[in-house]
């Protein structure tokens, strides 16, 4: 299962670079505004360090960890909401993503250009609002036209009047470019609007792009942006793209360590950014382990065993028996799965179970 993240801005903000950093995979660049048609896609993988001592445990042949996937749409801009700069082929592309990340640039620099020829996080988050807002609500209009059409029609007119209320709701917020998200609504509201796919109705997450010095204390830029994140009951995490950059080039996990070291932080800006990604979207991670491999699987929080293990393969839920499962925290307490089950800690558990975070797990099936 990969995650389908968006990352979205203004142009020459970095999202480029910070893409090609995610990914390890490079991209044009420029210090202008770009003209790139195409965004670009990647995946990268999630680090997590209880799968690198699960691995230490079972010494398998292979190990694997779960992926994420990233797709850097190309700069959005006053007008895209009308097809302006391509406008209509990256907003389709924003469509398409499950959870979108905002990149705010929040460092000064006269040898890049600002499409606003001023560096101000406020002003450019609103023009990025307002365009998403704008787009939703020309599909708000194009499906109130469809409900209204249906009014005529008995059997449609219940669920026809229902749509057109909560576009009620909707449409003021978004002429005010409050986005969908805020609005609370509940889940059958949502399912009855859900083919509607509104752009701000999608979980975001801010990243503010900072030079060195950012990183350290951040400035009166990311200060902007983490009140505006706070506002919205998100976060706002700081990377300095640059940085992020020139550490993917260090192969040496030592040398990589001291130049982390060097600025005071224990993991870089990029881990931060995947790991409140996976969050946003409320994923967990379970473990299958053994001689030939360790693999971190993703899945949805309150997922039973049958969804999980339908993860793995879709044969495994239609013909789910039970799974045994223990603990992360059990193998590295206990050393051994033997011991585990002298402790008592080692479960079977049915179709009932609510998987959980670190859960190692073994399914048994037929077919």
């Amino acid at each position: 299962m990969a995650l389908n993240c968006g990352i979205l801005g203004l142009p020459n903000v970095g999202k480029s670079t910070i893409f090609s950093a995610l990914c390890s995979t490079p991209v044009e660049t420029a210090k202008y505004p770009s003209s790139a048609v195409k965004a670009n896609v990647g995946i990268t993988n999630i680090h997590d360090p209880r799968l690198d001592k699960l691995s230490a445990i079972f010494l398998p042949d292979k190990t694997i960890p779960a992926t994420v996937g990233f797709v850097d749409i190309a700069g959005l801009q006053k007008g895209s909401s009308r097809g302006e700069g391509l406008g209509n082929q990256f907003l389709s592309n924003i469509r398409d993503a499950a959870v979108y990340t905002h990149i705010v640039r929040c460092f000064d620099s006269s040898d890049i250009f600002h499409v606003n020829e001023k560096i101000d996080p406020a002003s450019d988050i609103e023009t990025i609002d307002i365009e998403l807002a704008l787009a939703d609500l020309q599909t708000a209009a194009k499906r109130r036209e469809r409900a209204e059409k249906t009014l005529k029609n008995p059997a449609e007119k219940k669920n026809a009047e229902f749509v057109i209320s909560i576009l009620d709701k909707i449409c003021p917020a978004l002429e005010e470019a409050q986005p969908v998200r805020s609005l609370g609504l509940t889940n059958e509201e949502k399912n009855a609007i859900y083919d509607c796919h509104f752009i701000t109705a999608k979980p975001q997450l801010y990243v503010c792009n900072v030079d060195e010095e950012g990183i350290k204390s951040g400035n009166a830029y990311t200060e902007t942006v983490k009140k505006r994140a706070q506002s919205e009951g998100t976060e706002a995490i700081s990377i300095c793209g640059k940085f992020e950059a020139d550490l993917c080039g260090i192969e040496d996990p030592q040398e990589k360590k001291a130049f982390l070291d060097d600025l005071g932080l224990k993991e870089t800006g990029l881990s931060a950014l995947i790991h409140n990604t996976y969050k946003l979207l409320g994923l967990r991670t379970f473990f299958t382990t053994g001689k030939d491999e360790c693999r971190a699987w993703t899945f949805h929080a309150g997922d039973t065993a049958p969804k999980a293990a339908g993860v793995i393969h879709t044969d495994f839920e239609k013909g789910f028996i039970k799974a045994e499962v223990y603990t992360c925290d059990d193998i590295f307490n206990y050393g051994t799965e033997a011991k585990i089950k002298e402790a008592g800690k080692y479960r079977l558990e049915g179709k009932e179970y609510i998987v959980q975070d670190g859960d190692v797990m073994f399914f048994k099936f037929n077919l």
